[in-house]
């Protein structure tokens, strides 16, 4: 409250001190990860238009890192019915350059991997369904176990991790369009307009099955 108070009697100098907070976190992140490893980073947001849960993930010019950071939401979506990684995509938009995402992205090493979960604060449907099932308090702390236990999974995959075919993320360089219906796992058939996944139109090779 004290710094909404401050923010609101002077903007400019609240940006100043905000400016000052970030620089020192800057330099204290890049201090601490001088000593110990950080792994992930999930910044956690509730999504205004977009149902179910999804994620935001980095492009890097590493193929190899550009891949393994799909295991994780991968990894999710098959542990959380209410996650959709076919809403899952990977981007640079300079309207995101500031998140943490990004801005950790581009600090931390080449084995650490950063996202945005997104959560809708509406509803979320189920593949092979049509009927929004609305969100509850219960059901948000069930995704967030659910993230628990993809670490887990993760952890135990993790030594495979190298030899696993997975599918390439989806891209995106621009905000997504508006869409009626929300894109989920599943066949076409499942889908209220008749549309299933669909391919990446990105020119990138498809690295084979899935998990």
């Amino acid at each position: 409250m004290g710094q909404m108070k401050a923010a609101l009697q002077d903007p400019v100098g609240s940006v100043r001190g905000t400016r000052k907070v970030l620089i020192f976190t800057e330099h204290l992140l890049s201090h601490l990860i001088q000593k110990t490893s950080l792994e992930f980073y999930i910044d956690i947001h509730a999504h205004s238009t977009m149902m179910n849960g999804f994620m935001y993930g980095n492009i890097f010019e590493d193929e190899e890192r550009f891949q393994r950071q799909a295991i994780f939401p991968k990894l999710l979506c098959q542990n959380a019915e209410d996650f959709s990684y076919s809403s899952t995509s990977f981007n640079r938009d300079a309207v995101k350059a500031g998140t943490g995402r990004r801005f950790l992205g581009g600090l931390l090493d080449h084995t650490s991997y950063c996202y945005t979960l997104e959560v809708s604060f509406y509803s979320y449907i189920i593949g092979g369904t049509t009927a929004a099932v609305p969100y509850t308090e219960e059901a948000y702390m069930k995704l967030g176990r659910n993230v628990a236990r993809t670490f887990l999974d993760y952890y135990r995959l993790n030594p495979m991790v190298e030899k696993v075919a997975i599918p390439m993320p989806r891209l995106r360089k621009e905000k997504p369009p508006p869409y009626k219906y929300p894109l989920l796992r599943g066949s076409a058939s499942n889908y209220p307009n008749g549309k299933g996944d669909k391919k990446s139109s990105v020119n990138h090779r498809d690295p084979s099955n899935s998990f």
